[in-house]
Formats: structure tokens, C-alpha cells, sequence
């Protein structure tokens, strides 16, 4: 039986609970861990500049497959930086064009310390190890042929940093925003229950510099699949988080049939499957995975919750979201390895040929909020490492601007002549009385 989604209550105690202690002493309150809370596991958990070397070290182990990239924005004072890995296969033996891409993004929220270490995991296995728990991948080697993968490994760097220095709950990056709701789809709606310690939206859509690093590589990527990868539960989500459905259509479906298949064949139908706005129990706005499938127009983005203890304290937000001992924590790892891997091989079989060889132009972009400082590439890998272009103002945005100014206008011309028509009358009235 599919486990249940984490209830609405234990979400609102785990909120209050971090504004109070935010509220008591916000420098500090989070860096005293109490003794009856879990502290971070240091002999199964890398710390992140640690985790980050090892990336960097296998990179160069495996020129021929993998290569490195270093993304930089800031803004206001702030800046964020981020490593891109690119696996790609017998690059010189097949064309790029007729390649699935995908996209995958680990440790977006702070304290999921778990998903960055299963990248490491992936990264190994597509690249020096062979086998998963005694299972032999050789038959996974014809897929990858047929792949381009970029993976970043950390995508809220200065957030874990917070977390690794004793704010242990923290999800938000290193001024406070959490990342998964800085998207422009439904963004700032606030249900009920907001907190802005776990979900304050920042001051506009991509305000911040890691969402910005996130957007402009998705638009020059233009990944078929993309997955954000998340703990807290254990379940294999489509579109969408902001509305309590999924999406109309023969995409939609394909999406479904997808994850369905990935939970039926990996997780023997353990998982949730179906839409975050419908399945979590609350509803989330201005996330990642919307605005890829409505704006970007990515074929297939999900979102993968990869473990979470529904028996942890609200307090103890390490055990919440990550495995506490060797036997969870390998189990973990391999099992959703296995899950990429078998999602890899589903992607392949199921996306359309028209989609693979080509897809339309991302025109449907918002301003950010800052601009992309600086991108060092610590390997090149032909034209795909091209430098990053611009960010314009979409189309969806300048008809929204339009459609507000015609209304206006409309507003203005009508108020003018109901004036006009008042006055006249007035005229009217006066001479009739003369």
C-alpha cells in the first residue's frame, strides 16, 4: 500500500514551530540543536565542500563522459553559485540532435542533505560503477547512447551551508527564500497555513540568483525530461503543485503512464503517484516543476520525494527528511538509482520522435530580478557549452502587460465619457431651468 502523504497538521506544527524558534532568537535559535533532536549523521553524510571535490575528481576521471561546468549570478548584494555535470556517451559517435535530454536538480531546499548525495551516487554509476546491490547494468549501457544528462548535484549551496552550520530545518537559500516557490507560475499566492520561514517566495518571480542560474539553463538546455529531486515522503510526481490536478491531454497521460511504470517496476507500486497539488495535502505556488511544463513547455517535469520519516518529531527535521543509519541510507540510494535508471529507459520508449529531434523556442520568459555574472566551463564539450544567452522579456508576459493596458485604457475612455455625459446633462438641466 502506497504510503500517505505527510497530513496537513504535522506540516502546520512543523511551521509554527519554526517561527517561534525563529521569533525567539532568529540569529541563533536554529544553530542550538536540542539533545533529543537528530543531529546530521557526519559518518554517512559528506560535507558539502567534500561532496563537491568528489564530483570534481570523478569529472576528471572521466573526461570522456563527464564534464564540469560553474554557474554564477548575484544580485543585491547576494550571489549564488552552482556546478552543472554533463554525462554525455560515445559523444563522438552519435549526433546530439536525435538525443533525449534531461535535466536533474538535487538539493534545492537546504536541509534534504540526502539528494545531493544520491547525484554523487547516479554520477557514479554512469560513469565507474556497474552494479546496483549485486544488480549487473550492462543492459543500461545501450540507453545511455541515447542520452544527454546534466545534473547539478547542489542547487542551494549557501541554504546547506546554513544547514551544515545548525540550522538544521532550514530549506531556504542564504537570505531566506525558499526556492521552490521563487517560479512565476501562481507565484506569491499564499494559502492558509504560509509561513515565511519555510516558504517566503522572495520579492518577485526569480529574484533569486539560484532560480535565475536554474531558468536560464533550462532555457538553453531545453531538456525533454526534468526532474526536481526532493525528501519528505517517498512518491513520483507530475504537474501540478499550485492546483489540485493534473494537466488535460495525450502529454499529460504519457506523463502518468511514465511514473506509473517507474513505480510498478522499481517500488512495486509503494509510491504516490499523480499531481503535488493532489496528493501532498497542500497546495504550492511559484514552483519549479510548473513553470517548466507551462512556460518552458518540457515535455515530461517531475518531482521525486525520495525518503521521509512520518514518524520523525516536526522538531527533528534531519531524521524528517534524511536516513539516520547505513542500512536506510544504502537502501535509499540504490533504490532510487535504480529509479532514475528505469526512468531513463521508460523516457526513451515513450517520448514521441518529433519531440526528440526538435522542440519549439521557449519564448515565454519573465525578467529576473538580476543577471548572470559569470560562467566558467571547466571542460568543453563542443557546442552545447555555448555561453548562456540573455533573458527577454516572454510573450506570455508582454500579452499580459497588453490585455492590463487595454483594460485600462478602456476603464479611463469610459470614466471620461460618463463625465462628458454627466456634464451635458448638467448643461441640460440648468438651461431648462433658465
Amino acid at each position: 500500500m502506497a504510503p500517505s502523504a505527510p497530513p496537513l497538521l504535522s506540516r502546520r506544527l512543523l511551521a509554527l514551530t519554526l517561527a517561534l524558534a525563529a521569533l525567539v532568537s532568529p540569529a541563533s535559535a536554529a544553530r542550538k540543536i536540542p539533545a533529543s533532536v537528530t543531529p546530521i549523521s557526519r559518518d554517512l553524510y559528506r560535507p558539502s565542500d567534500t561532496l563537491l571535490s568528489e564530483i570534481k575528481a570523478l569529472v576528471a576521471r572521466n573526461p570522456d563522459r563527464l564534464t564540469m561546468d560553474t554557474l554564477r549570478a548575484g544580485n543585491k548584494g547576494y550571489s549564488a553559485e552552482m556546478f552543472v555535470v554533463t554525462f554525455n556517451h560515445v559523444k563522438k559517435t552519435a549526433h546530439d540532435g536525435s538525443k533525449i535530454k534531461i535535466l536533474l536538480s538535487f538539493g534545492q531546499h537546504g536541509r534534504e542533505l540526502i539528494t545531493s548525495e544520491l547525484a554523487l551516487s547516479l554520477l557514479y554509476i554512469l560513469t565507474e560503477k556497474r552494479k546496483i546491490a549485486g544488480v549487473d547494468l550492462s543492459s543500461f549501457e545501450k540507453i545511455l547512447e541515447h542520452l544527454v544528462i546534466k545534473v547539478v548535484p547542489m542547487e542551494n549551496f549557501n541554504g546547506r551551508k546554513r544547514v551544515e552550520a545548525g540550522e538544521i530545518c532550514d530549506r531556504r537559500n542564504g537570505r531566506g527564500v525558499d526556492l521552490n516557490r521563487n517560479w512565476s507560475v501562481d507565484w506569491g499566492k499564499k494559502e492558509k497555513d504560509y509561513n515565511p520561514f519555510e516558504e517566503h517566495p522572495g520579492t518577485a518571480p526569480f529574484s533569486e540568483p539560484e532560480a535565475q542560474i536554474m531558468q536560464e539553463l533550462s532555457k538553453s538546455f531545453k531538456p525533454h525530461i526534468w526532474v526536481n529531486v526532493h525528501s519528505g515522503m517517498e512518491a513520483l510526481f507530475m504537474p501540478y503543485d499550485h492546483k489540485n490536478t493534473t494537466p488535460d491531454g495525450a502529454p499529460s497521460h504519457l506523463m502518468r503512464s511514465v511514473l506509473e511504470n517507474v513505480n510498478h517496476r522499481n517500488f512495486q507500486d509503494s509510491c504516490l503517484v499523480g499531481s503535488g497539488g493532489g496528493a501532498v495535502g497542500y497546495l504550492a505556488h511559484g514552483t519549479t516543476t510548473d513553470y517548466l511544463y507551462d512556460i518552458a513547455k518540457v515535455p515530461m517535469p517531475f518531482t521525486f520525494e525520495i525518503y521521509g520519516d512520518e514518524k520523525a518529531s516536526t522538531e527533528d527535521c534531519f531524521k524528517m527528511f534524511n536516513p539516520v543509519d547505513k542500512i536506510t541510507f544504502d537502501r535509499v540510494i540504490n533504490k532510487w538509482c535504480m529509479a532514475f535508471l528505469i526512468l531513463f529507459e521508460e523516457g526513451l520508449r515513450t517520448l514521441p520522435d518529433g519531440q526528440v529531434v526538435s522542440q519549439g523556442a521557449l519564448d515565454n520568459w519573465v525578467p529576473m530580478g538580476g543577471e548572470i555574472l559569470e560562467r566558467n566551463m571547466d571542460q568543453k564539450s563542443g557546442g552545447e557549452n555555448g555561453k548562456l544567452e540573455g533573458l527577454d522579456l516572454g510573450m506570455q508576459e508582454l500579452k499580459t502587460y497588453f490585455r492590463l493596458f487595454m483594460l485600462s485604457t478602456f476603464l479611463l475612455m469610459f470614466m471620461f465619457c460618463s463625465r462628458i455625459s454627466k456634464n451635458r446633462s448638467r448643461d441640460s438641466d440648468e438651461q431648462s431651468i433658465a
